[in-house]
């Protein structure tokens, strides 16, 4: 197990940070700490545990975040999860969508801090890695300093030691997800006040930030920041962030990535998987660039194509290069 730096962490992204994007991000930072989609208690519990947690042992340090609210439920997938490998399991209280809501979990557990506190001593009590939680402020009208703080000292009483906060309140009606990561307004100064008054706590600040110079910024007050679609949509970002916020010697430069990535994409190519479900999470990774626009073109019209392999790959980096000479 590799114990988990909260310097700097990839968001957990539905539909977006699978394994094949997670084993890419690998390529580009040694150090940031990867997130699993929310996968929910009762799946891991009765559905295809090997499709929903399977991971290659270069995505490690990576933490499996997990959807409920039943505390029993909850412990037996930590203890599955545990099992596969996982460096720490994190419950989901910050998910506004509609379908987390009829779960009863995500978000609107920010209105029962005494419910997810008996989750995460049930959870504690059933696995030796750690157990952490990632939450709004607080949810619809709630008060939000009343609900925050409220909500981190009755989870932390029961042995949560690690936050990651989105700065932001969730509205559960009358926006959609999309909406509930723009439209309510950031409140980094409420976090930091959290910090101040509980500096025995590990806070990790999410929401809002896109560059690495806000993370060099936010980490003089946090234990570390999570980007989300900043580090999906621009994955270049990753290859600084070693040297940038951890004091590792030089950046990855994009075209080492992908040569860097080509044996993953090889292997599961050969296991039956397409091209396209893993070049996807790189359409963006020279954003900027000259080339750019090659890079996606020849990505996006050949990955997709049956029996499309690494030559598609090979070629797209190749049009980026020869812009580039």
């Amino acid at each position: 197990m590799t114990r988990p730096d909260y310097r700097f962490s990839v968001a957990p992204m539905m539909d977006w940070t699978d394994r094949h994007c997670r084993a890419f991000h690998r390529v580009l930072t040694k150090r940031a700490l990867l997130w699993t989609e929310m996968v929910t208690a009762d799946a891991v519990l009765h559905g295809p545990r090997e499709r929903l947690l399977g991971f290659s042992p270069q995505e490690h340090p990576l933490v499996l975040q997990l959807g409920g609210s039943d505390p029993t439920k909850l412990a037996e997938a930590a203890r599955i999860a545990e099992g596969f490998g996982y460096d720490e399991v994190n419950l989901n209280c910050g998910c506004p969508s509609e379908r987390v809501q009829s779960g009863a979990f995500g978000a609107c557990l920010m209105a029962e801090p005494d419910l997810v506190a008996d989750c995460v001593a049930a959870m504690r009590a059933a696995v030796s890695i750690p157990v952490t939680v990632k939450n709004r402020i607080a949810i619809d009208d709630l008060p939000a300093r009343e609900t925050l703080f409220t909500f981190i000292n009755k989870v932390s009483a029961a042995g949560c030691s690690v936050f990651t906060v989105h700065a932001r309140a969730a509205w559960l009606k009358g926006l959609s997800p999309k909406e509930n990561r723009e439209v309510p307004p950031l409140d980094y100064g409420l976090v930091a006040e959290l910090k101040r008054a509980r500096p025995d706590l590990t806070l990790i600040l999410n929401g809002g930030i896109t560059t690495l110079d806000q993370c060099t910024d936010h980490l003089q007050t946090f234990d570390g920041v999570m980007l989300g679609r900043a580090a999906y949509q621009t994955p270049g970002l990753l290859g600084e962030v070693d040297a940038r916020l951890f004091g590792d010697r030089g950046a990855v430069p994009a075209g080492e990535a992908v040569r860097a990535y080509e044996p993953y994409i090889a292997a599961r190519l050969a296991e039956g998987a397409s091209l396209h479900s893993m070049t996807r999470h790189m359409l963006g990774l020279f954003a900027g660039q000259p080339g750019a626009r090659q890079w996606r073109r020849i990505l996006s019209e050949n990955a997709v194509k049956k029996g499309a392999g690494l030559d598609v790959l090979r070629a797209a980096l190749a049009a980026v290069e020869n812009v580039e000479a």
